[in-house]
């Protein structure tokens, strides 16, 4: 399944985000809701590359990797990335959390690897932390950072059925 069928949203009745696999052409779409995700969510957190390595990044990801996008009619407002059993990636546009979005992205995430995901996040996201947690994930590890390129303290998340 490359699209998910759910085409009415619930709570307005209006038309629902649609969930795709992301196209080439969508990468700079996501990459600019990755940019403005990151920088909403954590203002403290040193990136590791500049918004130009950013796009050149997404451009690999759409074609190297399972890349979802979340559209909003022709505006990308959400963005997962599966690579292998990793959940590499689980961004929204900022004035799309708590909306439902995220919940959506994490169970096409669990339909696409029903035998278990695994995934980093930022031991300072605490809503990210409790998102995943909420879902079923399970910290299994924390580290102070040097594996990553942030240099952030981490923790590890893994989700088993």
């Amino acid at each position: 399944m490359d699209t998910d069928t759910d085409t009415t949203d619930a709570r307005t009745g209006g038309p629902a985000v649609l969930l795709r696999r992301a196209l080439p052409a969508d990468a700079p779409a996501l990459a600019e809701v990755w940019l403005r995700s990151f920088a909403a969510a954590l203002p403290t957190v040193r990136r590791a590359h500049g918004d130009e390595a950013v796009r050149g990044w997404f451009a690999h990801l759409v074609t190297g990797c399972e890349t979802w996008g979340a559209f909003d009619g022709k505006r990308a407002v959400g963005l997962l990335v599966l690579d292998g059993d990793e959940l590499e990636q689980l961004y929204l546009a900022p004035d799309r959390r708590g909306q439902g979005l995220g919940d959506r992205l994490v169970t096409l995430a669990r339909e696409r690897r029903p035998g278990g995901l695994a995934l980093w996040t930022f031991q300072v996201n605490t809503p990210a932390r409790r998102f995943y947690e909420r879902h079923g994930f399970t910290e299994t590890e924390r580290t102070d950072g040097s594996r990553n390129e942030e240099r952030e303290p981490d923790v590890r998340y893994v989700w088993t059925p």
